[in-house]
């Protein structure tokens, strides 16, 4: 088996992903596991890492470098937040971790934090480094949807301001655990259905909570399909997100960054309100940002 050059290590809430790269910049394989953040004590996260990559491991020390999770206050160790406005986080700007195996020399890299409004990131800053290795030129808005979704501001080079948007959890919270439970499907769509729920929430975002109950009420009266319902369930809470984002994206150059269909349904909407994007893949951005992480630390060694 091949030996490993470094590691590249992506460890969120709820999965590890290892990229193992050889000699000359080579990729030998990517190693997954569910054993993310929030199933780990901090005493676990070495022999866990270890069970995946020991055996491309040699006698001498790899780097490894990691972002995401790991490194909040619950995670293997606290690396501190970067202050906004910052350049993207590197490898020796990371947090220095002292394995008990010698043969691994670890570095977690920083979020960022913003103090007013106040905001955190963890994990997409490192999305955001990749996109600037491919567009160092870049001026313009980053939208990261997720969970809990990133609109950035970036100039010269660095992260200027940015927001968080719980449009990803609210969906999620809304369509498992409330009254609209009841009529929404587990897959389908009705993309005119969304569309509209988005310029209905960006014309009246004061009338979306009460919009919210009348798909329940259509459902009972109207028959309101289960896919229309979740597409204009979706529809409403990111219509909701540009409106209060608007100041980030009017009038901007954009890209998009993150899981190719969430990432579209962002492009689709903001397409409707005249504004084009771009689409990038948010895997590709983390790996290239490990690498652009890997990379200054080994320049800053010699």
């Amino acid at each position: 088996m091949d030996q490993a050059e470094w590691f590249a290590v992506d460890w969120g809430t709820t999965h590890l992903r290892v990229w193992v790269f050889g000699p000359d910049e080579r990729l030998l394989t990517c190693l997954t596991s569910d054993k993310g953040m929030s199933k780990l004590k901090p005493h676990d996260f070495e022999p866990v890492l270890l069970d995946l990559v020991a055996s491309y491991l040699g006698q001498g020390v790899c780097p490894v470098i990691v972002c995401g999770m790991v490194g909040a206050r619950q995670g293997w160790a606290e690396a501190p937040y970067l202050s906004v406005p910052s350049l993207p986080p590197t490898g020796e700007t990371g947090l220095r971790v002292t394995p008990t195996d010698a043969r691994i020399d670890l570095h977690i890299l920083p979020g960022l934090s913003q103090k007013k409004p106040a905001d955190v990131m963890r994990g997409e800053e490192t999305q955001i480094a990749g996109y600037l290795a491919r567009d160092p030129n870049f001026f313009g808005t980053l939208c990261l949807p997720g969970t809990h979704t990133k609109w950035v501001q970036v100039s010269a080079k660095e992260i200027v301001s940015f927001r968080t948007f719980m449009t990803g959890e609210l969906f999620s919270l809304i369509s498992g655990h409330s009254v609209l439970r009841h009529g929404i499907g587990a897959g389908g769509w009705s993309e005119p259905d969304f569309l509209e729920a988005v310029d209905d929430a960006m014309t009246s975002p004061q009338q979306v909570t009460s919009r919210l109950f009348g798909l329940r009420a259509e459902g009972l009266i109207n028959n309101l399909s289960a896919e229309a319902t979740r597409a204009r369930l979706s529809g409403y809470l990111i219509g909701l997100e540009l409106a209060g984002a608007k100041p980030y994206w009017l009038g901007q150059d954009l890209v998009v960054i993150g899981a190719p269909d969430l990432s579209a349904l962002y492009a689709r909407a903001l397409a409707v309100q005249g504004l084009p994007s771009r689409v990038q893949s948010g895997d590709d951005m983390t790996l290239d940002g490990l690498k652009a992480a890997y990379h200054a630390l080994k320049e800053a060694r010699g």
